[in-house]
Parts: structure tokens; C-alpha cells; sequence
């Protein structure tokens, strides 16, 4: 089958049962192009009470089913969707392109990679994920299957809105839940636009289905009554929400993974290139519209000058890659959105006013779109925003260092805590700041990086609950324990 949507020709409607549909509620998403600030559409399915409805009473329809299909039946049909991904790997990032911004092989590329991969794995884990059995040397036997919640759903964020996706709905389809996405107001199209490879891959009705809408939308899916599961990927304060919403309806199960502040670590023993481009590729990547960006960068003072002069030139390299994400050589493009502009323009402008210096950057490029300058501020106050704050951009801040006691009380004195990084060549070293930094996840000599066999979140009011390997599956399943009474 021909994939249909383009950019000019783009999905619109809700994605129910299997079918297109218009949204039953009159209210639409108006859509702009970040690289110039056209509009793109104003007609654009928002999805609403009866909607919602509808696609869980057709997910409730299709479950008992869907929980009986053979392992081998339901591998198959996630493996043909991730070959479908795969296929039209290109115009789906194109879908996102129109409204987010991201260059394909900048970013693109990776993420509709990453959306297949996660069905890929999550598909050869559906006859693996066994449950447990326990002696009966007291008289009964004990088993404890793991079994699926029901009808799950997913909130997935603007800036990953592909990758996301598998993240959430491979581990709840492959353990027999069906699910809903929520794609964000602001990159829909290519969420919307897999309801055809979701249909050709053989997903049975209601299993898999896509409704786009704001904030409201989420909202009603996170205090809905029959859904069992919302996972959701974003800001602290909605993610507070939904975990209010969520506890307030049906105590259904919820996953957050929220915003990042993350520290990087670079000691005087370092591989100093390696430590250099890493904290530059972090915080450009997505022009900086990253959760686990390195934003804080703490340098021992050693090497600080050293440092700095090469951070400097690497960020003024990286200015140069800032530009239309269709033209050639362009890796970083504008931020999503005017608001988005707006808050990290505000962030910088307030920052050179007493919070810190401004090494390089800071700048809009060009008069139209929302392109910015990779931007870094030294010699920052520890209190002040752009020091405490996820500014969510191309912005990092720098501070020197003269003890190790000394760098991680700085670098836990925060409420984030999704990602660290401590760079060095002294591994006794390396594993004790590890150990140490109060963080869902640590690199060595790296940073801001995520596989799919490992748990994948953050701690404090960095998120609840992990994605990715065994634990997304513990995610979307509830341990039963049988007892088998063997002196009947």
C-alpha cells in the first residue's frame, strides 16, 4: 500500500477503531511552520469527551481478544509495523519536520529509528516475559502471572513525538493491552499518520488507536474511569496533574518521565576533547529541546580555562549549523514554536542581567522563524534561573570547581534528577560520583544517552517509573499470584 500523507497532504482526522474520523467536538488545533512561522493547518481534528469515549469503548470491545491472540500472531504484526516505520521512515519525519523543525539526519532519522526499534524489541519479548512459580514445601503451590492492565494510553511530548511513541506503545501492545495515543498539539502528523501502517500491519480493531488534541484532550484521558494506564512524557507541572487526575478517578497506573537539569561533571584528569564535544552535542541536539540535555556544566578549575576556550569554539561551530532544516548542512533548526521562542529568549535576555556572563551566543539568527544561537553563560549564580530552571533550548550554563565533595553538593542541590555525566580517566573516581549523583541515570565519560535494554528515567520530580527493557513491560502488566493448594 502507498503511504498517503505528505506535507501536502496532511492527516487530520482522529484515528478510531481502525478508521478515520472526524472529531465529534467543533473545536480544531491551528498548526505554524517553526522555520518560518506560516501557518500549515487550522483543521485539525481536537479530540474530545465523546471521542475519547468512543475509542475506549472500541479498545474495551477489541481487548479480550487482543489478550488471547497466539505470541507468534501478535510478534508478527508488530514486526510488520516496525517494517513499516521503517519503510516510510522518511515522509514520517517529514510530518514531524513541518511543525518541530528537526533536520532529518540531524534528528529525524534517529527518531523514526527509534520508534521501529522499540516494536522490534518489544515484539521478541512477548514469548520471553515469563512469570514466576514458587516450591510448595509449605503445601501450595504459588504462581504469579503477569498480566495486562487493559486499556492503557500514552501523552507523548513535541520534541521526540515518533520516538515516543514506541517507547509507550510497543511494551503495552506487546503485553496484551490495547492502547491510545495522544500525540501533542503541536507535532500531530506524524502520529496521526500511522493509523494507516497500524491498520496494514494487522492491528486488529480498537487495539491501537490516535487521538490528537491539547491539553484538554490529555486531561480527559488522564481522569478517564477505564483506562488503567497513562504514560506520559513532558513538563513537572502536567505530569503533577495527571498524577492528581489520575489518583482522583480510578487510581489508574502512571508513568512520568518530566524535565532535566542535567549536571556534567568534567574533572581535571579528563579526556578533554571527549568531555568538549560531548557537552556541545548535548546541548545542541534538537536545538536543545532535549529532557536530559547537559545544561549544567561544572568544570574543575584546572582545566577550566582550557575548557572553556574549546566549548567556546565548539558552540561557535555549531552556530554555524543553525539554519533551515531542508537546507543542506543544517543540523540544528528553529525552535518548535513563537511561545517556545519566546521562553528561551526571555531566559537568556534575563540571564544577562546579574545572573551570569555571556561567553558566546544569545542571539536570533536571521528575521523570520525561530532560530537561535547555541548559547553559554559563565560564571553563573547558583541561585539564579537559568542556573535552577529547565530552560528547554540551545543554553547551558558553566561554573568552575575545586573539590569533588564540593561539585556534587552542587549538582544534587536540585529537584531534577534525570540524567548526570562525570568525565574522567579515574575509574575508582568515575564510579563513586556515579554512585553518588542522585540521578535516574549516569554517563561515564559521556552524556545525555538512552538504550533500549535499560531502564530509561528520572528521579525526584524528574518522573515515576522507567521505560524501556524489562521495566517498560513491568510498566504495562499487574503480577497475579495463583495458590494452589497441593493437600486438596
Amino acid at each position: 500500500m502507498a503511504f498517503p500523507w505528505s506535507t501536502k497532504d496532511l492527516p487530520k482526522q482522529i484515528f478510531i477503531n481502525n478508521e478515520y474520523v472526524a472529531s465529534k467536538s467543533s473545536r480544531k488545533l491551528t498548526l505554524h511552520n517553526p522555520r518560518d512561522g506560516s501557518l500549515v493547518a487550522n483543521d485539525v481534528a481536537l479530540a474530545g469527551q465523546e471521542d475519547v469515549d468512543a475509542a475506549v469503548a472500541a479498545a474495551e470491545k477489541a481487548l479480550p481478544a487482543w489478550k488471547k491472540i497466539a505470541p507468534g500472531e501478535r510478534r508478527n504484526i508488530m514486526l510488520k509495523f516496525a517494517e513499516l516505520v521503517e519503510k516510510h521512515g522518511v515522509a514520517i519525519a517529514e510530518l514531524t519536520r513541518i511543525t518541530l523543525g528537526a533536520p532529518y539526519k540531524a534528528f529525524g532519522a534517529f527518531e523514526v529509528g527509534l520508534c521501529a526499534e522499540a516494536f522490534k524489541y518489544n515484539a521478541g519479548w512477548i514469548d520471553k516475559y515469563g512469570g514466576e512459580s514458587w516450591p510448595q514445601g509449605d503445601g501450595f503451590l504459588k504462581i504469579v502471572r503477569n498480566e495486562p492492565l487493559g486499556v492503557t494510553a500514552g501523552i507523548v511530548p513535541w520534541n521526540g513525538p515518533v520516538g515516543t511513541i514506541g517507547l509507550k506503545a510497543a511494551p503495552a501492545l506487546a503485553t496484551g493491552n490495547c492502547f491510545i495515543l495522544k500525540p501533542s498539539e503541536k507535532t500531530p502528523f506524524s502520529s496521526l499518520a500511522l493509523g494507516t501502517l497500524i491498520k496494514e500491519a494487522g492491528f486488529p480493531p480498537g487495539v491501537f488507536q490516535i487521538l490528537s488534541g491539547d491539553g484538554s484532550t490529555g486531561a480527559l484521558i488522564a481522569s478517564h474511569m477505564r483506562i488503567r494506564k497513562v504514560s506520559f512524557t513532558g513538563s513537572i507541572p502536567t505530569g503533577k496533574k495527571i498524577q492528581e487526575m489520575a489518583a482522583k478517578s480510578n487510581l489508574k497506573r502512571v508513568t512520568l518521565e518530566l524535565g532535566g537539569k542535567s549536571p556534567a561533571v568534567v574533572f581535571d584528569d579528563c579526556n578533554l576533547d571527549n568531555a568538549v564535544m560531548w557537552t556541545a552535542n548535548a546541548i545542541t541536539a534538537n536545538t536543545g529541546q532535549v529532557c536530559f540535555a547537559a545544561s549544567r556544566v561544572y568544570v574543575q578549575e584546572g582545566i577550566y580555562d582550557k575548557f572553556i576556550e574549546k566549548y567556546k569554539e565548539a558552540m561557535m561551530q555549531k552556530a554555524k549549523e543553525v539554519g533551515d532544516p531542508e537546507a543542506d548542512g543544517m543540523n540544528i533548526g528553529p525552535l518548535v514554536d513563537e511561545a517556545q521562542f519566546k521562553r528561551v529568549s526571555g531566559f537568556i535576555e534575563r540571564g544577562q542581567r546579574g545572573q551570569g556572563k555571556l561567553l558566546v551566543g544569545g542571539q536570533r539568527v536571521g528575521d523570520k522563524g525561530f532560530y537561535i544561537e547555541p548559547t553559554v553563560f559563565t560564571d553563573v549564580d547558583p541561585k539564579s534561573e537559568i542556573h535552577c530552571e529547565e530552560i528547554f533550548g540551545p543554553v547551558s550554563v558553566v561554573r568552575s570547581f575545586k573539590t569533588e565533595e564540593e561539585i556534587m553538593k552542587l549538582s544534587n542541590d536540585t529537584n531534577f534528577g534525570l540524567m548526570a555525566g562525570v568525565f574522567t580517566q579515574d575509574i575508582n573516581k568515575a564510579l563513586r560520583v556515579a554512585s553518588e549523583f542522585e540521578s535516574g541515570m549516569v554517563g561515564v565519560n559521556c552524556v545525555s544517552m538512552m538504550f533500549m535494554t535499560t531502564p530509561f528515567g528520572g528521579s525526584k520530580e524528574s518522573g515515576i517509573g522507567r521505560e524501556c527493557g524489562i521495566h517498560a513491560l513491568r510498566a504495562f502488566t499487574e503480577p497475579k499470584t495463583i495458590m494452589v493448594n497441593m493437600s486438596y
